[in-house]
């Protein structure tokens, strides 16, 4: 892995995990069996205290598919654009539901949620409350002044 913090509950045996050079994860998270990961030439990150319900795929690529004249199969990684890898930021105190897919370029702001079964393939602010297929803002967890006052809370820990 590129890094893993202190505290961290990861299944390897249990779950499916492709380029763990590009998988950081942060203190106290937790990666519960039949995760799918798939970290491409982008990076993973995964902030602290992060919790996942079962079974997350988190995918940080595609594959090309604008090649005349070849099977997507056949097209190889050397082939592959800029574009059709994005890193996935995750940060702090997020809470992903059951059966969640993040897509490539996404970054999840701190303290949201992710309603189960939801697909999110775009950004979300902090202290979202998001779901859907595609995801999309629900509502948001806090107040200006909650945010606040949270954070406030969390910083003297």
């Amino acid at each position: 892995m590129r890094s893993c913090g202190r505290g961290v509950y990861l299944r390897p045996m249990s779950s499916d995990l492709k380029g763990l050079q590009n998988l950081s994860v942060g203190d106290g998270s937790s990666i519960p069996k039949g995760s799918t990961i798939y970290c491409t030439d982008a990076p993973l990150t995964i902030g602290k205290k992060v919790v996942f319900g079962p079974k997350p795929t988190i995918i940080t690529g595609d594959h090309r598919i604008d090649i005349v004249g070849k099977y997507i199969l056949d097209v190889k990684t050397e082939e592959k654009l800029p574009e059709n890898d994005a890193p996935v930021v995750i940060e702090d105190d997020v809470w992903v539901g059951a059966n969640v897919t993040i897509l490539k370029g996404v970054t999840i702001g701190r303290g949201t949620v992710i309603a189960a079964g939801s697909v999110v393939t775009k950004s979300c602010e902090p202290y979202s409350i998001i779901g859907g297929v595609p995801a999309k803002l629900i509502k948001k967890r806090f107040t200006v002044e909650q945010i606040r006052e949270h954070e406030r809370i969390l910083s003297n820990h």
